[in-house]
């Protein structure tokens, strides 16, 4: 494996990274509003 595949492997992981935990919080707090909503 090449330096540079190595390297797009990491810049992969962290764009991947920065999206995601983002989305996920948002995900999670979407399912928390909504039992609030309509759970009670």
């Amino acid at each position: 494996m090449s330096e540079m595949s190595t390297r797009r492997r990491g810049l992969l992981i962290v764009a991947w990274v920065w999206v995601g935990l983002p989305f996920a919080y948002g995900a999670v707090e979407l399912a928390r509003k909504l039992v609030q909503l309509f759970g009670g």
